[in-house]
């Protein structure tokens, strides 16, 4: 029986795939559900396992299975026949360490991950002392992947170092930034991986029990991880004596609430211990004063996914990508105005250009690019002027912007920057977790007063009062949420000063 393959990814279930899945399979294929390659455009995308190797079809829709069959039989010719896919340029020119399998591999099977090199970061892990491992991952340079930046293995040995009788490994899985699906096509496309990451994480510094804390707006990666944990479970690459060895580690998925403020760390722990997601003060940090009070480590999917290769491959090898003190790759997310919208995963010091341009291949409108939002919803508006920026943690920090989570979003000359600005203001106001008064009242303060600018009333006044409210957000907020959100809006303000330009507007209208 010919074997297809057809994803499983929220993605391509979005745009058809299950249909035209349902469709192969009545038509007497094999079909096999794996996780997305990445490129979204092309979804559903539809491979045949031939003996020359897979061949890609895309997109597929259910009414195009019928004229397929012929050509799925021997990987022969088609109008949607796209050849090779790990041929494709979108797909050629990335370097893809974390995302290798993604879309290669039955997501749950224990076997097929295994079979293409699975577990070997685990296997060599179980023969390590925990600060070993901790040293392994510091020398790759690996830093965190949600945001911050904050170097993976200091988080660690603090971990590692600190004494208690239980110790917990939490994954912060509520994916909320706009533009951003890297986490989701992990937990849906390789979740063996993650799983794989946290058991690591959890030898390293001696904890015994995981949990994965996912957003609820992501049924399909719950599921998904959660059969996923049955199967490593099973397969004793999960529980109590891992692998025969006196190693234990246990882990679960946990559902959020829909609240974006629980992608702050502590926020998440308070919803984790069955509490309202609200942001604890700082000190004491998690990594002494965690879930419950215990020392914790809590990173993000795409970091905890860095640590098979880092383990298998070696330190070095991770170091060996990368600039400056931003080393490995990151899966950068394409969304927004974009031509061909997905995901790229490259080592740190690709530009903004190379991103849009040669992977993205530009707006989907076809008209110029004019402001570009990276790292989410409170990340800076970089003007087209600054796309030939490498992507560095530090050289985005010296332009007041952050790389944050990769993820990309593309908008074109048509945009009106300060709705933009006062999106930015008005989305704190709503997701603010209220614990602080300085997120809570000067973002919506900070809309009112946007929206006197943009009506022209003493514009000179309120652009200088806006500036000394956001200053007092920056200073002031307990965590990200309202220290970061005057960078777009300040950014707009600096970058595309006419649109907050009575005048200009009417005259450009």
């Amino acid at each position: 029986m010919t074997r297809v393959f057809v994803p499983r990814d929220s993605a391509a279930r979005s745009v058809g795939a299950d249909e035209v899945a349902a469709a192969l399979v009545a038509s007497g294929f094999e079909v096999v559900r794996n996780g997305s390659r990445g490129l979204l455009f092309l979804e559903p995308l539809v491979e045949v396992e031939t003996a020359g190797g897979r061949i890609a079809y895309g997109p597929v829709t259910k009414a195009d299975v019928a004229s397929l069959i012929p050509a799925l039989e021997n990987g022969g010719d088609h109008a949607l026949r796209l050849g090779d896919i790990a041929q494709h340029p979108y797909l050629k020119n990335q370097e893809r360490l974390t995302f290798a399998r993604c879309g290669i591999t039955n997501p749950v099977s224990v076997t097929d991950y295994e079979k293409h090199g699975g577990f070997a970061g685990l296997k060599k892990a179980l023969g390590l002392t925990g600060a070993a491992i901790v040293a392994e991952v510091t020398e790759s340079g690996l830093r965190g992947r949600g945001g911050a930046g904050f170097p993976t293995g200091i988080k660690w040995k603090t971990v590692h170092d600190a004494t208690a009788d239980q110790k917990y490994v939490c994954c912060n899985a509520d994916e909320g930034d706009s533009g951003t699906f890297a986490d989701r096509m992990v937990m849906e496309g390789d979740p063996l991986m993650l799983i794989e990451g946290m058991t690591i994480a959890g030898l390293a510094v001696g904890a015994t029990r995981g949990y994965v804390y996912i957003r609820s707006e992501y049924p399909d990666a719950i599921a998904t991880m959660n059969e996923a944990i049955h199967a490593a479970t099973a397969a004793r690459w999960l529980g109590s004596n891992i692998q025969g060895t006196d190693k234990s580690f246990r882990l679960e998925v946990r559902r959020g609430a829909g609240a974006y403020i629980c992608g702050e760390e502590t926020a998440m722990l308070e919803s984790l211990e069955g509490k309202r997601g609200m942001v604890r003060p700082k000190p004491p940090i998690p990594a002494l004063e965690g879930l419950f009070g215990k020392p914790t480590v809590i990173n993000n999917v795409l970091s905890f996914a860095a640590v098979p290769f880092i383990l298998a491959e070696g330190g070095a090898a991770y170091k060996n990508y990368g600039m400056g003190r931003s080393r490995g790759t990151l899966p950068f997310q394409l969304a927004g105005n974009i031509r061909q919208g997905g995901l790229v995963e490259k080592a740190f010091g690709v530009t903004l250009r190379t991103l849009i341009e040669e992977f993205g291949g530009g707006t989907f409108t076809g008209r110029p690019v004019r402001a570009v939002q990276v790292g989410g919803p409170l990340g800076s508006y970089l003007p087209a002027s600054q796309l030939d920026m490498p992507m560095d943690y530090e050289t985005f920090a010296g332009a007041q912007a952050m790389v944050g989570h990769g993820g990309v979003v593309v908008f074109d000359d048509s945009v009106d920057m300060a709705a933009q600005a006062r999106f930015a203001m008005e989305f704190c106001a709503v997701e603010s977790c209220g614990k602080c008064t300085p997120c809570r009242i000067g973002s919506t303060r900070g809309v009112e007063v946007i929206d006197k600018i943009v009506a022209g009333e003493s514009r000179e006044a309120n652009l200088e009062l806006l500036s000394d409210l956001c200053q007092t957000m920056t200073d002031g907020s307990l965590c990200a949420m309202g220290g970061l959100t005057p960078m777009p809006v300040m950014s707009a303000v600096k970058h595309f000063p006419e649109d907050f330009d009575k005048p200009s507007r009417l005259a450009a209208e």
